[in-house]
């Protein structure tokens, strides 16, 4: 039996991972949000990891308001980039085994072809600076580590962009949204399946390893929005608009397609297509 800490836990991926490590019987979770452990006090996270003889660290807490980042970066950056490096260095010091979540927006998404894991990154916003920092800490830190890099992210808990189009497309006769993002959709549900395949295959990983994961499949978020609507059996009209006519604070990738092959190779995992996953969560959704 090993100790797993879960940090981020009331979040949608943490609440995912509830969710799945619950019929697990072989494993001790300990599953913390800001009230349990601080993540951005070196100290906390050395007694917690002390205290509860730590295995294994999930790190699913993160700064994710990427407009607001955009006017609070001294914040953004403590979660995500100085928090990131106490788990770091934690993991090192105790020879435990970190799983990172980190996303699409450290590349500046301006290619048309699939991004792979060793691919330069630029990122453009702050919370993508923030992000890419926190991945320096861990490469920088030399631990035993798997990043994973996803976009996208949607589940049947908390905000989220499928959660918010149901709602309107119930309000509303018709909703504008941007047709000239293209990017790979990713059910929570899912992305907590490969993390748990991942720690049960851990001592195959040697250092520090980036992966890349979403659902299969690339689609705008207008296509998106109309598959929602589709799905749910909504009449509302999702109409395509750019993203200048949006006019968000902070810059997106414009193409944040990823590779998923490195994925599928080390771990055998197979990836569901977005639109079946979408249906799934949808279904989920249906019956709270």
């Amino acid at each position: 039996m090993g100790n797993i800490l879960i940090t981020g836990a009331n979040g949608q991926l943490g609440c995912c991972l509830r969710d799945l490590s619950h019929g697990d019987e072989r494993n001790r979770y300990f599953y913390t949000d800001v009230d349990e452990l601080d993540i951005t006090s070196l100290d906390q996270v050395e007694d917690y990891v002390s205290k509860h003889d730590i295995e294994v660290i999930i790190n699913a807490a993160g700064y994710t308001a990427v407009d607001k980042a955009e006017q609070d970066e001294e914040r953004c950056f403590q979660i995500n980039a100085e928090a990131t490096r106490n788990l770091a260095q934690v993991t090192k010091r105790h020879e435990i085994f970190l799983v990172h979540i980190s996303t699409d927006y450290v590349f500046e998404g301006n290619l048309d072809v699939p991004h792979k894991p060793d691919d330069p990154i630029n990122p453009q916003s702050v919370y993508g600076k923030s992000k890419a920092a926190g991945e320096q800490a861990i490469l920088e830190a030399d631990c035993h580590a798997v990043i994973i890099r996803t976009s996208w992210l949607y589940s049947e808990y908390g905000g989220n962009f499928v959660k918010t189009m149901l709602r309107l497309g119930r309000e509303k006769e018709e909703l504008r949204v941007v047709d000239d993002q293209i990017g790979g959709p990713t059910y929570a549900g899912d992305l907590a399946q490969l993390i748990l395949t991942i720690m049960r295959q851990r001592d195959f990983i040697e250092g520090t390893k980036i992966y890349h994961f979403a659902d299969q499949g690339a689609v705008s978020w207008c296509d998106f929005a109309r598959q929602i609507m589709r799905n749910a059996s909504l009449s509302c009209k999702v109409m395509p608009i750019s993203t200048a006519e949006y006019g968000a604070a902070a810059p997106r990738p414009a193409f944040s397609v990823f590779d998923l092959s490195a994925v599928n190779q080390d771990f055998s995992f197979e990836i569901p297509h977005w639109r079946d996953s979408l249906q799934k969560c949808m279904q989920k959704l249906s019956n709270q």
